[in-house]
């Protein structure tokens, strides 16, 4: 888009909200219809004791345009409070169960790794399941490479298992 095609789009953007603007606040400044007296009323009372409709009514219908306008921006703040606040919840509630649910998985592959890492330590001294006076350092390997091997495991297992609970949960 060019400048000058911008610019008239713009300008006509800007008196378009100039005239509304003008429109409201004629709207807003016009007497009450409903508000003035009947002109037989009017009559009939002395002329001293009338006072100009103008005076204290506008005074007073800017008082209540003020309150109510005041009224308006105070429900207006509270709703903006409440759609933001269900914002977050529709919005990072489930972002934050799924990253969950991937940090989860995540150290459940860690786990896994090091369980098969464990697993094949002990695969490789499976001869040294007796222990016999000569073979002794070699059956503690064994049994540490067997006791991480299945615990490594488990907590593998246990993250998988946490994070199917988790993405089901609502």
């Amino acid at each position: 888009m060019d400048s000058v095609r911008f610019g008239r789009a713009l300008g006509i953007g800007a008196r378009a909200a100039a005239k509304t603007l003008v429109s409201a606040v004629d709207a807003a400044t016009s007497p009450n219809p409903s508000a003035a007296k009947p002109a037989a009323a009017a009559t009939s009372a002395p002329q001293a004791s009338v006072t100009p409709p103008t005076g204290g009514s506008n005074a007073q219908r800017t008082a209540e345009q003020v309150t109510r306008a005041a009224a308006q921006a105070k429900q207006a703040s509270q709703n903006f409070g409440k759609s933001s606040r269900q914002l977050g919840q529709s919005v990072w509630s489930p972002f934050v169960r799924l990253s969950g649910v991937l940090w989860l998985e995540f150290t459940g592959v860690f786990f896994g790794i090091f369980a098969m890492y464990a697993a094949s330590g002990a695969w490789k001294l499976r001869g040294e399941i007796r222990e016999t006076a000569t073979n002794h350092d070699a059956h503690i390997h064994f049994l540490m490479a067997a006791v991480m091997a299945g615990l490594f495991t488990y907590f593998c297992v246990s993250s998988f298992m946490r994070a199917r609970r988790r993405s089901r949960r609502r």
